[in-house]
């Protein structure tokens, strides 16, 4: 049996990602990126404070991360032998489906959306000229990336706000939001009868899935081409921690890139799959992105008030809050010797400046500290939502949901 030749596909994939670095689209997109943090910082600097986020250092965080999946997503369509879905227009057509799906809703800027109504489009017409297996198989890989970066960066930064879920109840939450900037290796094929200098004979079994060229595999010349991609993840956590809500979010998109990779795999056998693979791709991934939202306003909601104290949602950094110790998840239950149990009750006790004492409970461990509280009384705790909030974000189904449930109704009123 041959075995992949592991080292030398590292090297090569290495070279040819940093290759992306001088490419000025690569920078386009980072720009890109940092506008989307832009955007992300003036939301968390509304609810935190001035001074809340760093755009620079979120966007230099995200294209470490970004170089991470790209050299994971390259490799595996290196090792797997994935060849570019197609014609040269492919990519074209896959850019402006999604950016059509886009105006319908911004999630929907999703390859998993975008690849598969085009193979569907593909297997009804002929139209466009695409691999199905391919295309599929690529959006497979890709999103097993994005279930790497969830889980590794996902919780990071996380944006606290207070969220109206649909029974009406407002509670405390985070928005997840990242982007990530991704340089990226695919594969080409040239048809060839000898190799081209510096070429490495490949396994009888690679590639997996056979390109749609009518030519044996060991007659062609596969070529690498460093491309740049994006990804993105959006979400939100209200009876979960952040990181928690990350990693089983990242765990559905894994087993859902799985799934789908398997049924491409045997789309390039037996035609009958490639539906089954086009079919699943947008519903499979509707289908993790309603059992988040259905996880989420089916759970308790972690963060609203108690009857024993004051819960913190958030701390501002560098405040007295957070210089004593108060993180997320922490109770005020008393400042001074005076019970606090709402928000009203601590903002009435730090109104004057000067040392307070403060006692909390973080981590299942009581404690007590004096904090200096300048004039004015800022603090820097965010307590969770009591109910009389006019500003807040909304929890709704998905779109395909709400569809769903408009025509059951419909129906139901006839």
């Amino acid at each position: 049996m041959e075995f992949f030749p592991f080292g030398w596909a590292f090297s090569v994939v290495l070279g040819k990602i940093f290759e992306v670095f001088v490419n000025p689209i690569f920078w386009l997109v980072v720009v890109l990126v940092g506008l989307q943090y832009r955007r992300i910082a003036a939301m968390r600097n509304a609810f935190l404070g001035p001074g809340a986020s760093s755009v620079v250092g979120e966007t230099l965080q995200a294209v470490g991360f970004g170089l991470l999946g790209g050299v994971i997503g390259s490799y595996l369509i290196v090792f797997t032998g994935l060849t570019f879905p197609g014609s040269v227009n492919a990519i074209i057509y896959i850019l402006l489906t999604a950016v059509l799906l886009m105006m319908i809703n911004p999630r929907f800027l999703c390859f998993a959306y975008a690849g598969g109504l085009l193979a569907i489009l593909h297997l009804l017409t002929g139209f466009p000229e695409i691999s199905v297996p391919q295309l599929m198989a690529l959006v497979a890989i890709l999103h097993l990336v994005e279930s790497v970066l969830i889980v590794a960066s996902g919780h990071l930064n996380a944006s606290p706000a207070y969220i109206r879920l649909p029974r009406g109840q407002v509670v405390g939450g985070y928005v997840l939001q990242k982007f990530w900037p991704l340089p990226l290796v695919l594969l080409a094929v040239l048809p060839g009868l000898h190799f081209a200098p510096g070429a490495m004979e490949m396994p009888e079994w690679w590639p997996l899935i056979k390109p749609e060229l009518g030519i044996d595999p060991a007659l062609m010349l596969f070529v690498m081409l460093p491309v740049v991609a994006g990804l993105g993840y959006g979400d939100m956590a209200t009876s979960r921690t952040p990181r928690e809500k990350t990693r089983t979010s990242a765990i559905n998109l894994a087993g859902y890139s799985l799934v789908l990779y398997l049924l491409a795999y045997l789309a390039a056998s037996q035609p009958l799959y490639a539906w089954a693979a086009a079919l699943f791709a947008p519903f499979g991934h509707e289908l993790i992105v309603f059992l988040s939202r259905n996880a989420e306003l089916k759970g308790k909601p972690l963060y609203v008030p108690r009857s024993d104290g004051l819960l913190i949602l958030a701390v501002r950094e560098k405040s007295p809050a957070w210089s004593v110790g108060l993180r997320t998840g922490d109770l005020i239950f008393e400042v001074n010797g005076l019970p606090i149990r709402v928000k009203g009750d601590l903002y009435a006790v730090l109104a004057r400046e000067g040392i307070q004492e403060i006692g909390f409970v973080t981590d299942n461990h009581y404690r007590r500290e004096l904090v200096a509280v300048p004039a004015g009384g800022t603090f820097g705790v965010i307590p969770v939502p009591e109910g009389d909030e006019v500003n807040y974000l909304e929890m709704k189904p998905g779109l395909i949901t709400r569809w769903f449930r408009r025509a059951v109704d419909k129906k139901t009123a006839r």
